[in-house]
């Protein structure tokens, strides 16, 4: 018979409530006033009314120069050129594939858009419009990066890469786009035997290192050998401290993401979603980043 865990409920005060402060970051409401002085520019998140400027989301203002906008807190990603992103395939369509990366709208991976298998440099043909549900199918996952961005606002993406491509065996988290750090590389390779991909738009996919790159098959290959015990542990652990920093809306990025890891090296996998152990794992961490930036 299964053992079950009973947990009585218990105060609890805010995490890092000794910590440092950095400058307050000014957060508005639907409604607020951000200013009243005219010499500004509306951005977007905001609109001019009896000459104020005024937010009309819930978020963070941020000013560049003149320009005046409001980054809402809770969002759907908004493409942006250069992007790396994790999405699924959702349907094939002439010539292009319909991608869900938590955007308003679908993507788009065109066809003349990806590496074809071995690496080809051609002219796409009737023949390759045939093949492309033996590319990518329905249901499969994919890294790429953001192209262009359509006039309505949807997202064009390409693999030309070979870092990107179809996903094999791993597990997708789903947070806010807000909480992934930008960063120039969002492909990590982490000391304790697992990847991560922090994708711009809030898929996060993490997998086991790949012993040797695969080169030759242009990103369409799939390793389908089973997982080794170890290896598992360490993605449900990641996973779990992802879900706890997102819990403390703390930033993903990879030194966040390897402190947290540390800090629950204590615990077994399934206690770090407890809320008493998930406070005492992200306030390690937050020290840690604390410390590291002083």
């Amino acid at each position: 018979m299964a053992a079950v865990t009973m947990r009585l409920p218990q105060a609890r005060g805010p995490v890092g409530a000794g910590a440092p402060r950095r400058a307050e970051k000014h957060l508005v409401a639907p409604g607020d006033t951000i200013t009243t002085d005219t010499g500004y520019m509306r951005g977007h998140g905001t609109y001019v009314e009896d000459d104020k400027l005024i937010a009309s989301v819930a978020g963070v203002v941020e000013r560049v120069n003149k320009l005046v906008c409001v980054r809402a807190l809770k969002a759907r990603y908004n493409g942006e050129v250069g992007d790396i992103v994790v999405g699924r395939i959702t349907e094939v369509q002439q010539k292009r594939w319909k991608v869900e990366t938590n955007s308003r709208l679908d993507s788009v991976l065109l066809l003349s858009s990806i590496n074809l298998p071995g690496g080809e440099l051609r002219r796409r043909s009737a023949e390759d419009e045939l093949a492309m549900r033996d590319y990518l199918q329905e249901g499969d996952l994919i890294s790429a990066e953001v192209q262009s961005i359509f006039s309505d606002g949807a997202v064009s993406l390409h693999t030309r890469s070979l870092k990107y491509g179809k996903l094999a065996q791993g597990v997708l988290v789903q947070v806010s786009p807000s909480l992934v750090k930008r960063q120039k590389t969002h492909f990590h390779d982490l000391p304790c035997g697992a990847s991560v991909i922090l994708g711009n738009n809030g898929f996060i996919w993490i997998y086991p290192t790949p012993e040797q790159k695969e080169e030759e098959a242009g990103g369409f290959t799939t390793n389908l050998e089973p997982v080794p015990l170890s290896d598992r542990e360490v993605i449900s652990r990641l996973r779990n401290c992802i879900v706890a920093l997102v819990t403390h809306k703390m930033m993903l990025f990879d030194t966040s993401i390897l402190y947290c890891y540390e800090a629950s090296l204590p615990h077994q996998i399934k206690d770090i979603l407890k809320p008493e152990v998930m406070e005492e794992i992200i306030l390690e961490a937050r020290q840690r980043l604390l410390d590291l930036e002083g």
